[in-house]
């Protein structure tokens, strides 16, 4: 396999020669264990103290730091990280919006949100805020934007981190981040490559598979992708999944070659993305302890791989000293060759250069961030846009507007807002939202009996947005009501019934009947404040679906 020559001079670096004499001069002063840290970004979690005590030790290129709500803390561990690093770091993040927004940020739509507004003003405006506000603590480089397409309704793990199903509408969008974020110095990443949302498993669990034709492909994801490097993105992002229609265009007879992660593939990473594409950036694998690339091959086989096959860093390390050990042994044996190795660095070391980070820049300060994080105008961009998403599927009741008058008890069944990352699903605002309207609201209790005729309304709220390590999102009725009668029971003909949907879009597969349906595709309370506004009828519902909410079934459209 022909290893592509790094041309730093070339989009999307085109470093001049100061740059690039740094970027020489800094690897040349590299030890081989200073270089090999370099081709980590690890993850940061929890207690900053205990964090940059490993960081210090480690020195990687870079860190993925999941922020816990003490700004002060935060903003001491990036000034701490920075000042501690030889090389000047990379602190990246998921700039996803919605719950993924940083905790004492702007609370901002998620992309099928933001795809439902369908306003690339809007999506640049909101890009800007999250690109500003991530500098502010000191962030430099996104993993976003997804460029997935949402075709598997089942995809649990495209969701809502898509721009829905239409190529148009998630180019027009994704370029509409990746300029934003990049013109307020983030490095924007396409992801994930080559293209994810025809499997309806999870890459956390199992290597997903592209399905396409090469010729689909190119229409689909191939256009993305194509269109994101013209754009100048500066990383994609490959990822565990496999393409076996490329793979045997080029071996017939590759058996199960045919279905190696990309992560690990010098034929998608270097043959197609490099060669074909012409993609001159970084390449950065996805978070290598997940299960789509440990299910294929032990990490004694695959972490040097993983470099040798064209990825330039190594996303998360569960034992940061045992990686080190995998590569310095790849290194010597010559699985991975010198070559490779450093061109990997020099491309870790320009997008640094391309950032800037070369050059003095200001340390993230308290002071600063408390006076540009959230700030009026922030939030009203943020609001103006938010009360633009939510979108009403379908009314064949007439239900809408509510009226206390008219359905003053309200019985509300939900399973709370759930996140990855919390122990226990969160409370939804909206019951307290609607008594401050002047209803009296009832919250199910699982096993409760409870008589339709006691109530005027009957409220599913459900708040599951994309989830990792969840192979299917769908309506859990035993769970949700607590017994079989219960989960057997639909009321909507007995009693005005509404379903929101605060996450995922596709909720009418598991309830095709029922009456009135909304999407609102982020759990924040803005957005569960938004469609409050929207449900009483002082604001209309403006998005317009970027998915196809029904799934496919004829019967859910009555």
């Amino acid at each position: 396999m022909t290893v592509i020559d790094v041309d730093l001079r070339k989009a999307p670096f085109s470093l001049d020669d100061e740059a690039i004499g740094w970027v020489e001069a800094t690897l040349s002063d590299l030890t081989q264990d200073e270089k090999i840290g370099q081709l980590f970004v690890l993850i940061a979690m929890g207690d900053p103290g205990a964090a940059i005590a490993d960081l210090k030790r480690f020195q990687p290129g870079g860190v993925t730091r999941f922020y816990g709500p003490d700004l002060a803390a935060e903003i001491a561990f990036a000034r701490e990280f920075i000042s501690s690093s030889k090389v000047p770091p990379l602190l990246s993040a998921d700039l996803e919006g919605s719950r993924m927004s940083l905790p004492f940020g702007t609370p901002v739509p998620n992309p099928l949100g933001l795809a439902a507004v369908d306003d690339v003003q809007a999506t640049s405006a909101i890009s800007s805020i999250m690109a500003r506000e991530a500098r502010e603590m000191g962030l430099n480089w996104s993993f976003t934007p997804v460029i997935d397409i949402n075709k598997a309704f089942r995809s649990a793990i495209v969701g809502t981190r898509s721009y829905g199903s239409e190529v148009d509408r998630i180019e027009r969008h994704a370029l509409a981040q990746i300029a934003a974020f990049q013109a307020e110095g983030v490095a924007a990443t396409v992801k994930h490559w080559p293209g994810e949302g025809y499997d309806d498993r999870d890459q956390h669990l199992v290597t997903t598979i592209n399905p396409l034709s090469i010729e689909d492909w190119e229409a689909s994801f191939g256009k993305l992708y194509r269109a994101a490097i013209d754009a100048g993105v500066l990383s994609v992002m490959s990822a565990h999944i496999a393409f076996p229609a490329f793979i045997r265009s080029l071996d017939p007879d590759a058996g199960l070659e045919a279905y190696r992660p990309a992560s690990i593939s010098a034929v998608l990473n270097q043959t197609l993305l490099r060669e074909r594409l012409g993609f001159n950036g970084l390449i950065v694998s996805d978070a290598t302890p997940m299960g789509g690339l440990g299910a294929f091959s032990s990490r004694d086989t695959h972490l040097a791989e993983l470099i040798a096959n064209g990825c330039d860093v190594i996303l998360f390390a569960d034992h940061p000293e045992e990686d080190f050990a995998r590569i310095r042994k790849a290194l010597a044996s010559g699985a991975l060759s010198q070559q490779r190795f450093e061109d990997a660095v020099r491309r870790i070391l320009g997008l640094k250069a391309r950032l800037g980070l070369h050059k003095p820049y200001p340390l993230p300060d308290l002071d600063r961030a408390r006076a540009n994080l959230a700030t009026r105008q922030s939030l009203a961009t943020a609001s103006h846009a938010t009360a633009r998403v939510p979108t009403l599927v379908k009314d064949t009741q007439n239900l809408l507007p509510l009226d206390p008058a008219r359905h003053r008890r309200v019985l509300v069944y939900s399973g709370g807002v759930v996140h990855p990352l919390a122990p226990a699903p969160m409370p939804f605002a909206v019951p307290d939202m609607l008594r401050a309207e002047g209803f009296e609201v009832t919250v199910h209790a699982p096993g409760q009996h409870l008589e339709p005729k006691d109530f005027d309304l009957v409220l599913y709220l459900f708040g599951d947005e994309t989830l990792l390590t969840r192979s299917n999102i769908f309506i859990d009725w035993m769970k949700l009501t607590g017994s079989l009668g219960g989960a057997m029971t639909r009321p909507w003909h007995d009693v005005p019934t509404l379903m929101v949907s605060f996450g995922y879009p596709y909720l009418l597969y598991d309830a095709p009947r029922v009456p009135t349906y909304i999407n609102a595709y982020g759990t924040y309370d803005a957005m569960q404040q938004a469609v409050v506004e929207a449900l009483m009828g002082r604001k209309a519902f403006e998005g317009s679906s970027p998915v196809d909410p029904f799934c496919g079934l004829e019967d859910a459209r009555y």
